[in-house]
């Protein structure tokens, strides 16, 4: 398969695929990378397309540069990346994982897209956020004082962010296609099945499956999900 790796404007980006008229943009979730995008590529190339995948803040080739993965820093990211594609492909489609699911949706609300595949998608940050604040035993009252609080969970608790969260609700509608495992333990049944409702999307639930869908025939159905809406 051809690839290419791009920058854009220090952005990492890797360009996979024979030249085409279609192309996907590719957003992993946490602990991924631009790389991801080559099995997902194996099947989208064949069909029409190239793929354009991007190494979020904190990493791939960004481990340790000084940008943060925050959503304030990433949206102008995804929004720039989408001008790029737009101007260089006929349509312009998204595959996007988890955390970067939410983040493309927050990005490109407003963008036109051929249709959006998301695999686990984070639909309501806020929920996330103050559900690991019950489980810490922080009140929003000891966050807004402390500013940030690191948990046992590996994760650190803002309350910029989360007041970012709360002045930017997720809004998302377009031809959108979801893989979700039963046992997510980020995202509840109740919480995908609302956004469901409000965006339109079409859901697939994979019994046995979780957040980050890993093991062999976990993957095994991402390929088969995949194959059967590009």
């Amino acid at each position: 398969m051809q690839t290419k790796h791009l920058t854009l404007k220090n952005i990492p980006l890797l360009l996979l695929g024979e030249p085409a008229r279609n192309v996907y943009l590719y957003v992993h979730g946490k602990m991924g990378s631009k790389e991801e995008a080559l099995a997902f590529a194996e099947l989208a190339c064949p069909m029409g397309y190239q793929v354009l995948a991007i190494d979020l803040p904190e990493h791939g080739e960004r481990k340790g540069r000084p940008e943060k993965l925050l959503p304030w820093v990433v949206l102008p990211e995804l929004q720039l990346v989408y001008q790029y594609a737009k101007f260089h492909w006929r349509t312009v489609s998204l595959r996007a994982t988890s955390i970067g699911a939410w983040l493309s949706m927050l990005a490109l609300s407003d963008k036109e897209l051929k249709q959006a595949l998301f695999v686990s998608p984070v639909v309501d940050m806020e929920a996330l956020i103050t559900n690991m604040m019950q489980y810490a035993h922080v009140t929003e009252e000891q966050l807004q004082r402390a500013g940030e609080i690191p948990t046992d969970l590996g994760e650190t608790l803002s309350w910029p962010y989360l007041c970012w969260v709360r002045e930017h609700p997720l809004h998302w509608h377009g031809r959108t296609q979801v893989l979700y495992g039963d046992r997510d333990a980020l995202t509840s049944r109740t919480l995908i099945e609302r956004f469901r409702q409000e965006s339109g999307a079409h859901l697939t639930i994979m019994e046995g499956g979780e957040h980050w869908f890993h093991t062999p025939v976990q993957m095994a159905a991402v390929q088969m999900w995949e194959e059967a809406n590009l």
